[in-house]
């Protein structure tokens, strides 16, 4: 069979498995006595095994065949959960993802993992075994249909249990289809259909993965929970198309043993859970098992080249363009049923607008998902203990923001931790308890998402920052009292700018932070910083929903038209020529109680000056975090949703300009970047 058309399931897959590895790892740690977590890992472990061994794989095959035995000795309750152990463990799942990511970059996936597969054999042959004697977790379940045997783990039989419980009732379906049958697949897909519209499948033996690449002969066995009765679930089955024979048996629960005392053992080996969370664990499993899985849920997805989603944004960029061409024509013509037809068509490609959109947003989740290992690793490498918290991972973004975001967050994390909180003993002595919570938040607001990084840490030392920056020749001794909070703390992303006493292989050479500031000014946001002496920092960062189609207002200058992002926009103001000031050889305004600088946009872009100034000025209020500027314009032409155009490799300086869009009637109108003009 060729393999190379599976190639690219296999590696997304092949990710999203040691993903799940990594993160029930984290959990496991938390609660070493949970089995429901150990079961997890293993079923992840268990299908990358599958998987590799059907690619070819054989050395990936192999370790995740020893990661197995030890988690199967773990879940078995043969080996019990130690730091030392979880280490090795990491240590696999990260050769694994390397061989991943040889194997996507075009390698053959192979590495010398003798070291690993060591140690996980020590731990298989009996090193950190509990004296704690328990019974075997798996029970036999024979059926009288067929030879062979269907095995239930604990997790498995409990939620069988459970389901009995609440009245349904468990059956175990043995289907066979025809010797001809040529699709297999989907009568099995068709079978798990009619069977989830009545109930919730179990398990499946041979397993939803082999069912799905057809690695059975004619027959397999189906085990469902459900009210229906035996008959009206082989009358079901039955109607589905080269269904040849289904047998449907009702399983004896009571048989099984799975009684109050074996939940006593559960509950013992749960040692560090109380009586009432460890039910409230099995309620959480029992409704996982019930959630549609994506082999045979009702939510249906399909795996779609991000290529063709760029391809399909380009094209409705092209028709957001003649849409306002079609607009700009309807209203020179004023033709009523034109005027109706482009209405309608307006409204029609708007929505269509935003499903492209929603389709190429991406959960923050894709980013975020790597930082708990990142930073289990780094508060061992700094001797510190870190509680990461992750809020609102579920936050969408569009996903060339999410490719250039993560880069910036891992810096802002390493500060966090390096700079950010304090050692144990300092927090100690400091009236803190000695576990530091750094805090990763996302959120939407508007048109924008919010990223924040909160640590309770030491906070900003104002004082050594301006020192630094006195020093670095940033600001004089006499302008630096002047100075608020938030500019003292801007200072921190100045290039090479450093406060460390000691250069670390975290960090401490002042690389870094204005990298971190200059990605996110490009993407269009913007970083602030809210620091407490003693308390802790945040840092803020804004980005734009999606970076392809903004809403700008249109302005002009003299005959030319310039966009400026609404995101940008505080409001837009009159102001008459005698409430103009002047500061420090600086044209100012009183805004609302507040002094803001006003930037003529003739002299920005060197504009002809084809008529004489007028008695009022119309002035565009933008802001850039807590600064603001007003920008002096001729005239407002009106709100408007324009395509960014990249101005191409000719014109890739251009200051203040970020790119330019194509106006309904034909004209290129600059769009202007708000961040480059306010200093």
């Amino acid at each position: 069979m060729e393999m190379s058309q599976y190639l690219e399931v296999f590696i997304e897959e092949s990710k999203e498995h040691l993903q799940t590895c990594n993160e029930q790892l984290l959990n496991l740690e938390k609660e070493p006595g949970n089995i429901s977590i150990v079961n997890e890992i293993f079923r992840s472990a268990h299908t990358l095994k599958g998987m590799s061994a059907t690619m070819g794989y054989e050395d990936l095959a192999s370790l995740t065949h020893q990661m197995e035995n030890v988690l199967d000795g773990i879940r078995n309750q043969k080996i019990v959960v130690t730091p030392a152990i979880l280490d090795v463990v990491f240590q696999a799942v990260d050769y694994l993802e390397e061989m991943i990511f040889s194997i996507a970059d075009g390698g053959d996936g192979k590495k010398d993992v003798s070291d690993v597969v060591f140690l996980l054999k020590k731990i298989e042959d009996g090193e950190n075994i509990s004296n704690l004697e328990t019974k075997e977790e798996t029970t036999v379940l024979q059926s009288n249909t067929t030879k062979s045997q269907t095995n239930y783990d604990d997790f498995e039989l409990t939620v069988m249990q459970q389901s009995k419980e609440q009245g349904f009732s468990c059956y175990e379906i043995n289907v066979r289809l025809r010797e001809d049958c040529l699709l297999k697949a989907a009568r099995v897909f068709m079978v798990f259909e009619v069977l989830e519209q009545v109930g919730e499948v179990i398990k499946s033996n041979p397993s939803v993965d082999q069912l799905e690449e057809e690695q059975f002969e004619s027959e397999f066995r189906v085990t469902v929970v459900s009210k229906e009765a035996e008959e009206d679930l082989q009358k079901r089955i039955m109607k589905v198309s080269e269904v040849e024979q289904v047998i449907v048996q009702k399983l004896q629960l009571d048989a099984i043993g799975l009684g109050q005392e074996q939940l006593n053992v559960q509950a013992e080996v749960a040692a560090t859970l109380t009586v009432d969370e460890v039910q409230d664990q099995v309620a959480k499993d029992i409704q996982s098992a019930k959630t549609p899985t994506k082999h045979g849920g009702n939510q249906k997805t399909i795996r779609v080249n991000i290529e063709r989603l760029d391809i399909l944004m380009n094209l409705f960029e092209e028709l957001v363009i003649d849409r306002g061409r079609l607009e700009q024509i309807s209203r020179d013509l004023n033709h009523s049923e034109l005027h109706e037809t482009v209405e309608r068509m307006s409204r029609t490609s708007g929505d269509l607008q935003n499903i492209i959109l929603t389709m190429r947003m991406v959960p923050v989740e894709t980013v975020f998902n790597r930082f708990p290992r990142m930073v289990r690793q780094l508060a061992k490498d700094l001797h510190k203990k870190i509680n990461l918290q992750i809020v609102g991972a579920e936050t969408e973004l569009d996903r060339t923001v999410i490719d250039e975001i993560g880069d910036p967050l891992v810096h802002l994390l390493r500060n966090a931790l390096d700079h950010g909180v304090e050692a144990p003993e300092v927090r100690l002595a400091n009236g803190k308890p000695e576990e530091g919570t750094v805090i990763l938040r996302a959120y939407h607001s508007g048109n924008h998402v919010f990223i924040e990084i909160e640590d309770d840490g030491a906070g900003i030392g104002r004082e050594k920052v301006l020192q630094k920056a006195i020093s670095k020749g940033l600001i004089t001794s006499q302008n630096a009292e002047s100075l608020t909070d938030s500019q003292v703390f801007d200072f921190i992303f100045s290039s090479g700018f450093s406060t460390a006493e000691k250069i670390s292989d975290v960090s401490g050479r002042g690389v870094g932070l204005d990298v971190v500031k200059n990605t996110i000014e490009s993407l269009g946001g913007s970083i602030t910083i809210h620091s407490t002496k003693g308390k802790g920092s945040i840092f803020s960062i804004q980005l734009p929903l999606t970076l392809s189609i903004i809403s700008v207002m249109l302005v002009e200058v003299q005959k030319e038209k310039y966009a400026i992002p609404l995101s940008s926009i505080i409001e837009t103001a009159i102001v008459k020529k005698d409430d103009i000031l002047h500061a420090h050889n600086q044209k100012v305004i009183d805004f609302r109680g507040k002094v803001v600088p006003l930037l003529n946009m003739k002299d920005i872009f060197d504009v002809p000056t084809h008529s004489e100034e007028d008695d009022y000025y119309s002035v565009v209020i933008v802001k850039k975090g807590e600064k603001s500027a007003g920008l002096v314009v001729d005239s407002f032409i009106g709100q408007q949703e324009v395509v960014l155009k990249s101005l191409g490799n000719y014109l890739t300086s251009v200051f203040a300009i970020s790119g330019a869009t194509i106006l309904g009637d034909g004209q290129v109108a600059l769009i202007v970047d708000c961040n480059a003009l306010i200093k």
